[in-house]
């Protein structure tokens, strides 16, 4: 059995094929990010999924992708976790989830530019083989741009300060829990604080045509184009490829920016899941 894995911060999606290539089950399971959780957290989350526990024996290949496996200190922590509870995987590849991205936009492995914007963010350069990043990412305290866990942290900041519409924050109240320990305890108590964040981001697309909103999404976006996009010197003459909720429901905003910057819009998923499917097929 062959399992496919894409993961990022909030949820990691899997499909189990056979070994002609014929789906055997999907599944999903809280995300493995080994940015924010550990050893033990990784291994209840995939002792919690009855599919995956159950097969854990038959699987003799695995294939991860996922968010904070960018530094062999990450992927080397989630190899020996994987070679732990699938003791009969013979191949267990893990990279970081912008591979599972360029494969999936890019499965003939033409040179793009590819980016994440989901509950995170991230830009590689790939250059048909290989990624390439000139800046690392710091997780999103730093980091994370034009990402959802940022778009939240905007949201509730706005709401505090008194920034945001008085019409949009009523709305905002109603809702969401918008009390200040809920808050604080959802921060730094719980885990994932950064998927907690991103649960925000859903007014925002659903508000989108609101002058506020609008102007919040374009200057993140541009935001994300100077830190991250235009970096690369080519930048102008290859596609730039997304995956991601974010870049998905905010396509046409994100096209909108690209646009102006003169850079091309590739091919936006939401999920890359499914186009890691055909990638492995066809490699």
């Amino acid at each position: 059995m062959k399992l496919l894995v894409d993961s990022g911060a909030t949820k990691a999606d899997w499909i189990a094929l056979d070994e002609n290539g014929n789906r055997l089950f999907t599944t999903q399971t809280l995300g493995l990010s080994p940015e924010v959780i550990n050893k033990e957290e990784a291994l209840e989350r995939l002792e919690a999924r009855f599919d995956i526990y159950n097969n854990r024996n038959d699987v003799t290949s695995l294939y991860f992708y996922g968010a904070g496996c960018g530094t062999d200190r990450m992927k080397n922590f989630m190899t020996e976790i994987f070679e732990e509870f699938f003791p009969h995987a013979e191949v267990v590849s893990v990279k970081e989830d912008t591979y599972a991205a360029a494969y999936a936009t890019n499965p003939t492995n033409e040179k793009a530019i590819i980016c994440i914007l989901g509950t995170g963010s991230n830009c590689s350069y790939f250059d048909g083989e290989k990624l390439h990043q000139k800046v690392q990412s710091l997780g999103y305290i730093a980091m994370d741009d034009c990402s959802g866990n940022r778009f939240g942290r905007d949201l509730v900041r706005a709401y505090y300060f008194n920034k945001m519409p008085a019409h949009l924050a009523k709305k905002f109240e109603e809702e969401y829990d918008l009390d200040a320990d809920t808050i604080k305890h959802n921060l730094y108590k719980e885990p994932n604080p950064n998927a907690y964040l991103a649960t925000f981001a859903k007014f925002l697309i659903q508000n989108r045509e609101e002058p506020f909103m609008k102007a919040l999404i374009i200057d993140a976006m541009q935001v994300f184009v100077d830190n991250y996009i235009t970096q690369y010197e080519n930048a102008h003459e290859v596609p730039v490829h997304f995956v991601g909720s974010i870049a998905f429901y905010l396509k046409a905003e994100l096209a909108e920016v690209l646009g102006k910057n003169n850079l091309k819009l590739g091919n936006v998923l939401r999920r890359p899941i499914d186009g890691l499917i055909e990638y492995h097929e066809l490699n």
